[in-house]
């Protein structure tokens, strides 16, 4: 930084103070901790921490991974200034090293230091022995910046790396933070704000977290005057004897999201079951074959499609091979912009060409590994890196779904959500997204802004749930329900901008306006 007039040790000296103040809110009463360095900047970080905390009354210990001549020039110098406050550092060629490190589950609170952004390659030596110590003490750890071990671009282990109950992370958001096993490693986590030059901060990544405001800006508006008419007309195509229930839930989100007309396209199974569960939805019954929509019903849904200002494929249609020929009729012919989720996305990993129309593709990481005839490893390896892959092949908006949902388009950065918890994990979830992303199509978002919107309202109306109802167990329609409360807490945002940027969430709370850096 020293190009920018900004000496590193100020920078270390700005790092040590934040990860100290989140050290505080975890110990308000004091305590034991053991900072445990590294020899570069990261380690120098961990001096200043251990060096505030001593001067706050709290009893200190430092554990170095590696010998005192190898630090680097500021890690040495902030190394001196601990020092000078009493503090004894143990390095690694220490006899009294490994008693050190198997005593950790003695202390209140590890403090990781070792490893900061530029990590590569598999660990080895005694950063490794510590890392490892560290996991098996039990003892809570805060990781400064990254969990040391964590490829700071990519998530993935390097060898072995720290589970930290919370992480500190410096300027901006790292992609690790959200894919990989960083992902799980990295806790609760926060970014600190230590002064870095703007116009670094500026610059372009191509990936952005989005936030309240910045969906709150592209949310549809509802005129006083306006009637069902003008706020779109959503045509679902979904359904079959064995999963009747998806278009019901895709109906009530289309409905609870606000689309004046919602019209469920079925067969008599679920025209049935969605007038039990949604009977503001309007009906086509359609033609069914082995329980499964008919190949015949492609021209009745075709004389009407004008009628729509968004369709909706997919939901429970089942990937039979009447279905795929149902598809076929459709779709070369189809102009109504689209999603296309579940058993559409499988017609198209086998083979089946996209509609021309613009569309809205939102696999989950199975669907995805298919459609890019890959495995769900290698998806969920680099998911940025995969989302691009997915718009490059197919020229339309996507979701990868998943924690951290990421949405993309032709010539747009990657957005990545931040709303949303581990209680989404259960069967129905994407049919109610779909649903909500449906509806902002309908009300002529574009697909990129209507995929964006659509997740981070999804996640937010579980966050919702899972404060009311509890992390796990509430269930897909519950979720339905909660859009237009979400919708609320949205606006109540806006209207009270003193409230904090982040929503209530279940999992890790973002500092949602900053972009992701790629390092490396």
């Amino acid at each position: 930084m020293d190009q920018f007039g900004l000496p590193s040790m100020i920078l270390m000296e700005r790092a040590g103070q934040a990860v100290f103040d989140a050290m505080k809110l975890l110990l308000p009463e004091g305590g034991v901790i053991v900072v445990v360095c590294g020899k570069g900047n990261n380690g120098g970080d961990g001096f200043v921490l251990a060096r505030l905390a001593v001067e706050s009354g709290f009893a200190v210990e430092v554990l170095v991974t590696a010998h005192e001549d190898e630090l680097r020039e500021e890690c040495r110098q902030q190394m001196l200034q601990a020092r000078s406050r009493g503090i004894c550092p143990i390095y690694c060629d220490d006899a009294r090293w490994p008693r050190r490190l198997e005593a950790l589950g003695t202390k209140d609170l590890v403090v990781d230091a070792v490893l900061g952004t530029g990590a590569s390659g598999d660990l080895s030596g005694c950063a490794r022995e510590a890392i490892e110590a560290i996991n098996r003490s039990g003892v809570p750890v805060l990781s400064v910046d990254v969990p040391s071990g964590i490829d700071t671009d990519t998530g993935k282990e390097l060898g072995t790396s720290v589970w930290a109950l919370r992480t500190v992370t410096m300027g901006l958001p790292k992609p690790c933070l959200f894919q990989g096993i960083g992902l799980e490693h990295s806790g609760f986590w926060s970014v600190a704000n230590i002064g870095y030059p703007g116009e670094l901060l500026r610059e372009p990544t191509g990936v952005r977290l989005i936030d309240h405001a910045w969906v709150l800006n592209l949310m549809p508006e509802r005129l006083r005057s306006s009637h069902k008419g003008n706020n779109g007309h959503v045509l679902i195509v979904a359904g079959s004897d064995r999963l009747r229930g998806a278009a019901a839930l895709a109906a009530k989100a289309a409905l609870r999201s606000g689309a004046g007309l919602v019209t469920v396209a079925g067969i008599e199974s679920v025209c049935q079951t969605v007038l039990a569960h949604a009977p503001e939805a309007t009906l086509i019954p359609l033609p069914s074959f082995d329980g499964c929509i008919a190949p015949s019903a492609a021209e009745i849904v075709l004389q009407n499609q004008h009628r729509y200002t968004s369709t909706l494929f997919g939901p429970g249609l089942t990937h039979d091979e009447p279905v795929t020929e149902f598809l076929s009729r459709i779709w070369p012919r189809w102009e109504t912009p689209s999603v296309l989720d579940a058993d559409a996305l499988n017609a198209v990993s086998q083979g089946l060409d996209l509609p021309p129309c613009d569309a809205v593709l939102t696999p989950h990481p199975g669907e995805m590994s298919r459609l890019l005839r890959c495995t769900i490893a290698e998806v969920q390896a680099d998911r940025f890196q995969t989302t691009r892959e997915a718009v490059a092949k197919f020229g339309k908006a996507i979701i990868l779904k998943g924690a951290y949902s990421l949405a993309g388009a032709p010539d747009e950065p990657l957005n990545v959500n931040s709303t949303g918890n581990s209680g989404m994990a259960s069967a129905g979830m994407g049919d109610v997204l779909a649903g909500i992303v449906s509806t902002l199509l309908a009300q002529e978002l574009t697909p990129y802004e209507a995929a964006s919107v659509g997740m981070f309202w999804h996640g937010l109306a579980g966050d919702l749930c899972a404060e009311e109802i509890g992390h796990i167990g509430f269930v897909a329609r519950d979720v339905a329900k909660a859009i237009p409360v979400a919708r609320a807490k949205l606006s109540s945002l806006a209207s009270h901008p003193s409230m904090p940027a982040a929503l209530p969430k279940a999992s890790n709370t973002a500092s949602p306006i900053l972009p992701l850096t790629q390092t490396g």
